[in-house]
């Protein structure tokens, strides 16, 4: 059933063009990385008046907030790799905040108010309001003994929120007012701002299938209750009580935008460059060097200031090198830990799904209450035997947009959590970049299995869905690793536990001079806010240390 595939451009043929853009010889700013938070550094500093040029292995710009195509011009697909919903987008709120701080909008949909995630357990259906009232309410009727524990999460998350706003609004500073803030509004919070969701729950209730609804979002970072930052999991929550949204056109418009601002400002977007080594010279960043080409070529690019979007173990490990940085950090670095990574299932249906009772909201399919059960099970299997399920459709959150499929089709992903270690995959060597594993015949039976499940978890939610399936197709973590560079697969970048959160995370600068950082292991955290918060604060690190390299009013 698979198609001749075909790359979806950005605006018009630019994905191409980019590909075949000639680098120059030095710039202001090399930016390793075309995700999110690379594009969003490059266009704050572009703003600025600063020379920069983007530089990316994959053949589009977006990073994770990219899609593929698939099929003939006249019955074509286009699937979400990693924007499925983002949250606080109306009017004023930190999305649209932040893209107006970047020159850039995006029309955004509306996912259910009512259910805009809607957790499927053997026991019950609960749909999550975009509302935190209105979810409280929910829990009490069907927990009434549990009222009191449900309130004091329910004042956790309203702490996390208000909190966060004010340090978002401060640019991420902790200043004396927000602290004060803190002491007054924030008790619960600084009471458990180093603990984990579990130690959190515990303080709230033991009752099981309440505590696997309120993880129930646990696939948006990858980790059980007993591993995860109580505070990162608030604040993922108190994010889409604010509103869950979908880009209308698809999960590639942000990074479209972006690159297009970025070129509109006299920057350079450079696609299939992939950076081998960022140059380090007396102490400080000198520049990047390319990966050779199929010609055994490579090209040296100069600059005053290298920033590095991609994953945080590459860039300090493989890029840098260990000469040069600190024996500690390069320590602290190699042990810091990853979240699971994402299996995905890319479906085209015929069948009437609407009528099935699909709408603009996605549905997490569980097959027991115990999200730690779930997860050892994934940790010890010999491979991947995932029973849980994110259902998605952008058409349904998109519905007017013919972009999505072929007419008479929906366009469905279906996802799970997965290990991304190798060996799962039945890979005992071989290079995930350079494709090792396409013909494997032992990876593709077991990336066959996978697929399976997900289409069973598909059918148990959705009776009848199977027999209408006309498209298939799957990527593994390896195949995320292959396109992103990503550690272990791992579309979240470090792991979110209290260790590894925040201030447990790096900065934007590094020990290098003139090196900085942004991307999702970074402290704005992961997830296209995170990402984006992540660039801007990056940028921000860069003219805070230059303030006279950026010589033009932002435009």
């Amino acid at each position: 059933m698979n198609s001749r595939y075909h790359a979806l451009p950005g605006p018009p043929d630019r994905s191409r063009a980019r590909a075949r853009t000639p680098l120059p010889e030095r710039v202001d700013v090399a930016v390793v990385g075309a995700g999110l938070g690379g594009l969003a550094a490059a266009a704050k500093l572009a703003a600025r008046g600063l020379r920069v040029a983007v530089l990316d292995a994959h053949y589009t710009a977006g990073g994770c907030a990219t899609v593929f195509a698939r099929g003939p011009r006249d019955a074509r697909y286009h699937f979400d790799v990693g924007l499925h919903y983002v949250g606080d987008c109306g009017p004023g709120g930190q999305m649209t905040e932040l893209l107006d701080d970047l020159g850039v909008a995006v029309d955004w949909l509306p996912l259910d108010p009512d259910g805009f995630d809607t957790f499927v357990f053997p026991e019950l259906t609960f749909a999550v309001p975009a509302d935190l009232d209105r979810y409280r309410d929910r829990l009490v009727a069907l927990f009434p003994k549990e009222q009191r524990g449900i309130d004091r999460y329910v004042r956790f998350v309203r702490e996390v929120r208000h909190i966060g706003t004010r340090v978002e609004r401060n640019r991420g500073r902790m200043s004396p007012r927000v602290l004060w803030e803190v002491l007054l509004r924030g008790r619960l919070l600084a009471r458990y701002q180093g603990a984990t969701l579990a130690a959190l729950l515990d303080t709230c209730t033991r009752e099981p299938l309440l505590r696997a609804i309120i993880a129930g979002q646990n696939g948006d970072y990858g980790l059980p209750p007993s591993e995860v930052s109580a505070l990162l999991h608030a604040g993922l929550a108190a994010h889409y009580f604010q509103g869950a949204y979908y880009p209308r056109g698809g999960g590639q418009v942000i990074a479209d935008r972006l690159a297009a601002r970025i070129e509109s400002l006299g920057g350079t977007i450079h696609l299939r460059t992939p950076v081998e080594r960022i140059l380090v010279e007396g102490g400080r960043a000198a520049g990047v060097v390319t990966e050779a080409s199929r010609h055994g070529e490579t090209h040296t690019l100069r600059a005053d200031l290298v920033v590095s979007g991609a994953d945080l173990k590459h860039t300090l490990l493989d890029m840098v090198g260990p000469e040069h940085l600190p024996s500690s950090l390069i320590r602290h670095t190699s042990e810091q830990t990853m979240p699971a990574a994402l299996f995905m299932t890319f479906l085209g249906l015929t069948a009437d799904m609407r009528a099935k009772g699909m709408r603009a909201s996605n549905v997490w399919s569980f097959p027991h209450a115990d999200m730690e059960a779930l997860y050892r099970h994934a940790r010890e299997a010999a491979e991947p035997q995932p029973d849980v399920a994110y259902i998605t459709s952008a058409s349904m959150k998109d519905p007017d947009n013919p972009h999505h499929a072929p007419p008479g089709v929906t366009n469905v992903e279906v996802m799970t959590l997965v290990s991304g270690d190798p060996r799962c995959w039945g890979l005992d060597a071989g290079d995930p970049i350079r494709w090792d594993h396409k013909h494997n015949p032992r990876y593709q039976a077991i990336k066959e299995r996978v697929e399976a499940r997900m289409v069973a978890c598909l059918e148990r939610v959705f009776p009848g869905s199977a027999e209408s399936i006309v498209y298939r197709e799957s990527a593994t973590p390896l195949t995320h690793t292959r396109f992103t560079r990503a550690s272990d697969g791992s579309a979240y970048g470090l792991a979110a536990t209290p260790g590894q959160f925040m201030r447990g995370r790096p900065g934007y600068r590094t020990p290098i001079a003139g090196l900085y950082l942004c991307g999702a292991s970074t402290r704005a955290g992961h997830g296209i806010i995170g990402a984006l918060s992540s660039g801007r604060a990056a940028a921000g690190a860069v003219l805070s240390d230059h303030p006279k390299a950026g010589v033009a009013p932002a435009r």
